[in-house]
């Protein structure tokens, strides 16, 4: 931040809780009534192999080495590790294929990251979906190959109970979990994809009207709305949805607020940008967390904006999603810069009194390998 641009059941529920980060930003709030957990997400995953260190995109006809790899659960798991980081108590939905891959990818997210595996199922025969992903100039060229998993009908306990849940609208299509979990009284954040249809009709996304919110990019905001500017889009999108929030790029977020009448903008954290992947989701992530925590709208968009602008600067999805560490070494960092504008410094003082003093021999906690075939210490 040194300059800113203008820019389960109980019992499963503890069992993945013992070895949750050491902050907690729902501690004040939580009961002993609480939902068992924080978020619940379905979705695909994948298998990201990320090739960095490339000078340029690869050449037709040429063969490129590239200076470094990694592996990582991707997919919905980019969100799923992204919110567990965070120290949200996080439920994940998805199918696994019985290979190495499929393997590798449940043992990350189980053991790795402490993401309940519960509501998720092993499909035999069914090999995973992959994506190779080549990060270079700061942008990414990506291969994906995969099936669709056989269909299997929904658990009587599916979603889970939980105080969130993330969706991934389709146009012109329903997710009949999204209904479900709405009316338990899950919160539902939703995101969208770029409209292949071209229809842009927000008519066609049928289940915003579970959602409480919606965090579309600037350019999805203004094609669903027809607005002229992202912002003109925010306020027109909160005539489908409580909360709008419309990412701006390099000039940050703006969000809008129906049912207070608030709206905040925060622009965004410069940043050397390494590899743009998964950044939407931990965003999203980011939004998410203060806003369960019931930080104040603004907050929950500098937040937000923090998490990604430190995922950027790493390479991989799931891997490059910070935890509290990564982010209490930030705000140390910042207000050890002499020339840092205080009125910047003060934007970010909430964290004060969520980040860990100081780092100790157990922070952070035992992540994902990143390769796979690696064993872990123990």
């Amino acid at each position: 931040m040194a300059s800113t641009a203008s820019t389960a059941s109980a019992s499963s529920a503890g069992k993945h809780h013992r070895d949750r980060p050491r902050v907690d930003p729902l501690a004040a709030l939580r009961t002993p009534d609480d939902p068992p957990w924080d978020v619940y997400l379905t979705g695909p995953v994948f298998l990201d192999i990320v090739f960095t260190g490339l000078d340029s995109a690869p050449v037709r006809g040429t063969e490129s080495w590239a200076r470094g790899m990694g592996s990582s659960p991707g997919g919905v798991a980019n969100m799923a590790t992204a919110l567990a980081r965070l120290g949200l108590r996080t439920s994940l939905a998805a199918a696994f294929g019985d290979d190495h891959y499929g393997e590798y990818c449940w043992d990350a997210l189980e053991h790795g990251e402490g993401i309940d595996l519960s509501p998720s199922r092993r499909v035999p025969g069914w090999h995973s979906p992959v994506t190779v992903s080549m990060a270079y100039e700061g942008e990414r060229t990506m291969v994906s190959h995969g099936h669709e998993p056989p269909p299997e009908e929904p658990a009587p306990d599916c979603p889970p109970r939980a105080r969130a849940a993330v969706a991934s609208l389709e146009p012109g299509k329903r997710a009949p979990w999204i209904a479900q979990a709405a009316s338990k009284g899950t919160c539902i954040f939703a995101d969208v994809g770029w409209d292949e249809t071209g229809a842009w009709d927000l008519a066609g996304l049928a289940d915003l009207e579970h959602c409480e919110a919606f965090l579309p990019n600037a350019e999805e905001a203004m094609r669903y709305t027809g607005a002229s500017c992202p912002r003109e889009a925010a306020h027109a999108l909160t005539a489908h949805v409580p909360l709008a929030v419309v990412t701006l790029g390099a000039e940050g977020a703006y969000a809008v607020d129906r049912r207070t009448g608030e709206a905040a903008e925060v622009p965004a954290i410069e940043v050397e940008a390494l590899d743009p992947t998964g950044a939407g989701d931990v965003f999203v992530a980011g939004f998410v967390t203060g806003t369960l925590a019931g930080w104040p709208l603004a907050d929950r968009l500098a937040f937000a904006g923090l998490t990604a602008a430190l995922s950027v600067q790493e390479f991989g999805g799931s891997l490059s999603a910070p935890g509290w560490s990564e982010i209490g070494a930030w705000w140390r960092k910042v207000q050890s810069v002499t020339s840092q504008d205080p009125t910047a410094l003060r934007r970010y003082a909430f964290l004060a009194d969520l980040v860990p003093e100081e780092e100790s021999p157990t922070w952070p906690l035992r992540r994902a390998v990143p390769t796979i075939g690696f064993g872990r210490s123990a």
